[in-house]
């Protein structure tokens, strides 16, 4: 897709292609541990995959973002959203949100060397 095309795509609908691309690295991760219980893999990827700790790693990043990432970021976490989370707070569903907007953005925009970068960060701010 070309990078205008992503553009304007609101930052929900980006967040909802961020988590699927999310959840399948999260998997890979697991899967490549060598476990292949699944009660045991769905435990592993929860740890991953919440809102808590994708708060946490846009948080933990946020910094290492460029200028036009972090708008992004900023532009998804202030969205008001029409869903409420069920295991979280407003305020952290929102930075998981951003998060999940940004990896949508990224896969969408076709940035595969920035993608893999933050999917790395991401599972390597979870996995400590």
């Amino acid at each position: 897709m070309k990078a205008d095309d992503v553009k304007k795509i609101n930052t929900t609908a980006l967040a909802y292609m961020g988590d699927a691309v999310y959840e399948q690295a999260v998997r890979e991760h697991i899967l490549s541990k060598g476990s292949y219980n699944v009660n045991k893999l769905h435990r592993m990827s929860v740890r991953f995959v919440n809102a808590s700790a994708q708060a946490a790693i846009i948080k933990t990043i946020f910094e290492e973002l460029t200028e036009q990432e972090q708008a992004l970021v900023k532009r998804a976490r202030n969205r008001k959203s029409a869903t409420r989370a069920k295991n979280a707070d407003p305020v952290t569903y929102k930075w998981a949100t951003a998060f999940e907007a940004l990896v949508g953005y990224l896969y969408l925009s076709e940035e595969r060397e920035r993608l893999e970068w933050l999917l790395e960060r991401a599972i390597e701010t979870i996995g400590k």
